[in-house]
């Protein structure tokens, strides 16, 4: 045969190219396909996203449920927008660690986008928000948030609280307006300086005002206008919260230009004059306005009231009703004080000679939990768990699944003190222990022994 009947035509050569490279792309369209495999979830709405399968009263129990389906990281539609949801210990430890800077942007709610106008250490992102929170981190530390300083202003304020309690004589009462009211005190004496009485009307109005934005802003009411602004912005809750904080804001405005009358450059009462102090060096330095100027100080403190109030004193009431719910554990704790703390004053360093008491502070926290953490959104594209998720999704880690996930916890749904304690007695710390916010145990630790 010649040689020549062998060689390909030109219109064959092209055909098997063309068939070549169409597999070619084939298979790195298929590849892409699978890195860009997004999170699953529940089929939405037109518009209405997965509303009718949530319940908004409960969104927590919605998306717990859910997860138990779709896994550590599913896709959930609030309306119109699209959010993934982190579930279980392992996944929501692997984001927020191991995947810091690409979960590590917050985002911001539109109703807090109201409140907080991008200021604050809390409903904020940014360099200015870098910064105060660096700020406000350094300044608690050096008023002693876990050191002696702050122990003693922790154990003054539980001295009042008890006197409170005395008042009523071994009578039942509602321990709700005296526990918030404490614990604002340990807050307001770190930021200003000094603490109020029970019976100051300005005091307590900005701790109802404090409390009650807390709980609308869990409503349905607001969680529909976070999915839909334009449509619901006229909803009454909206304007409570609006309206709370400006009167809130007035308050600290009010109290901050009474701490600049007396500020002694020389002497920090507390986080505010280190704050005016700080504002003072950098326009001296910098001869133009910086970060530290009054909306981000009113917005930071405000941030600072709201959050020492209503989580740390729901989680004390909690640890109450524990306490009187099993009595058997009430008086485990009660020996276990007596014989370690007798009718001295306690203090911090107590902590490690007192293991059970420990475990029950600790129990309380896990199951009395806050459930749902502070949204936040991806900074850049990333590829987790298998999943593609885009720049920008809102991202909620689910505090409730790590702190009841069954692969964790013994009992998850129980309150059980034996979760931190090992076989011999001893306290035991547990990785998927990650509450909202720590209870200021001192408080806690104080009024039992009381």
């Amino acid at each position: 045969m010649d040689s020549s009947s062998v060689l390909l035509s030109p219109t064959l050569l092209l055909g098997i190219v063309a068939v070549i490279l169409l597999l070619y792309m084939l298979r790195n369209s298929l590849t892409a396909g699978e890195l860009r495999k997004e999170p699953p979830g529940p089929r939405p709405w037109p518009l209405l996203g997965n509303l009718p399968q949530l319940d908004l009263k409960r969104l927590f129990a919605s998306l717990y449920e859910m997860s138990k389906k779709y896994g550590g990281v599913f896709t959930v539609y609030l309306g119109p927008n699209k959010v993934v949801v982190l579930a279980g210990y392992k996944t929501v430890k692997e984001a927020l660690v191991r995947f810091a800077d690409e979960f590590g942007d917050r985002d911001i709610p539109p109703i807090f986008q109201d409140v907080a106008q991008g200021h604050g250490i809390i409903f904020a992102n940014g360099e200015s928000w870098r910064e105060m929170r660096r700020f406000a981190l350094t300044t608690l530390r050096d008023f002693g948030m876990g050191k002696r300083m702050a122990q003693d202003k922790i154990l003054d304020e539980c001295h009042y609280l008890v006197e409170e309690f005395k008042k009523h004589e071994g009578k039942p009462f509602d321990t709700t307006r005296p526990v918030n009211y404490a614990t604002s005190n340990i807050i307001s004496s770190i930021v200003y300086g000094s603490r109020f009485e029970y019976d100051d009307p300005r005091f307590k109005n900005m701790v109802a005002r404090a409390n009650e934005n807390v709980r609308v802003a869990g409503s349905a009411s607001i969680q529909l206008y976070n999915m839909f602004p334009r449509l619901c912005s006229w909803t009454k809750d909206r304007k409570q919260i609006l309206n709370n904080s400006v009167e809130g804001i007035n308050d600290v405005h009010d109290l901050v230009m009474g701490l600049k009358e007396t500020l002694n450059p020389q002497l920090c009462r507390g986080f505010i004059d280190c704050f005016l102090i700080q504002k003072k060096k950098e326009e001296d330095v910098h001869n133009m306005e910086t970060y530290y100027h009054d909306k981000n100080l009113t917005t930071s403190v405000t941030n600072l009231f709201v959050a020492g109030t209503d989580t740390t004193s729901a989680t004390v009431r909690w640890g109450l009703l524990f306490l009187a719910k099993y009595p058997h554990i009430q008086n485990q704790v009660h020996d276990e004080l007596n014989s370690v703390v007798g009718s001295r004053q306690i203090c911090v360093e107590d902590r490690k000679n007192l293991p059970y008491t420990d475990a029950v502070i600790h129990e309380t926290q896990r199951l009395a939990n806050i459930p749902l953490s502070i949204p936040h959104k991806t900074s850049r594209d990333v590829t987790f768990q298998g999943y593609f998720i885009k720049k920008d999704t809102v991202v909620i880690p689910l505090l409730t699944s790590v702190l009841y996930d069954e692969s964790e916890w013994e009992s998850p749904h129980t309150f059980n003190p034996s979760h931190f304690l090992d076989k011999d007695g001893k306290f035991m710390k547990r990785d998927a222990f990650l509450p909202f916010s720590a209870v200021i145990i001192s408080c806690f630790l104080n009024f039992v022994c009381s």
